[in-house]
């Protein structure tokens, strides 16, 4: 990931980018994402309306990429299976809120070779934000994922339910646990 904050080096010898999260308000935290351009899709207003967004303690994330290929997953895998794979790796999940700190923090990424903004699967160009599933509703989105279409940088929520299968291929972030062997 390029400038993502801080960048750090794990002690796999990995660059791990630090992120802040926390300590802007649900109303400051939206007004920032508007005021850098980026648009939001129904499912990251519904994960913004969670209780969740209502405690804002700050917390600096350490930020990995794991393709579901390099967690083990060759074939692509389900939502949990990835994370049980992330886990066994020594990776963790990155706190609920994550998803619109990392998505001011990035401002880089690079666009998706298409832009098809909702087709049942795993989008071109995404990052998808490993984390805690806020409602067992399978019509509860699961969480957040960045994406750059035309030129215009989104925070979108994402659903599925236990049985989707990720491609191999599609990207997580991961939250790095200092002192975990890899």
């Amino acid at each position: 990931m390029d400038d993502l904050g801080r960048t750090t080096i794990s002690a796999s010898g990995e660059p791990v980018d630090e992120v802040e999260v926390g300590g802007m308000s649900r109303a400051e935290l939206r007004a920032a994402l508007q005021a850098h351009g980026i648009a939001l899709n129904d499912h990251a207003d519904v994960l913004f309306a969670h209780p969740v967004f209502d405690a804002s303690v700050r917390d600096v994330v350490r930020v990995v990429r794991r393709t579901v290929a390099e967690l083990g997953q060759t074939d692509g895998a389900t939502l949990p299976q990835i994370f049980a794979a992330a886990q066994a790796q020594g990776l963790g999940l990155c706190p609920a809120t994550t998803g619109p700190y990392l998505r001011l923090a990035w401002d880089s990424q690079a666009a998706s070779a298409n832009s098809v903004m909702s087709a049942g699967r795993s989008p071109d160009g995404a990052l998808t934000v490993a984390s805690p599933v806020l409602d067992d509703d399978v019509d509860f989105p699961k969480g957040f994922y960045l994406r750059v279409v035309d030129g215009r940088p989104w925070l979108r929520g994402y659903g599925c339910d236990d049985l989707y299968v990720f491609p191999a291929g599609a990207v997580f972030a991961f939250r790095d646990l200092p002192g975990k062997c890899r």
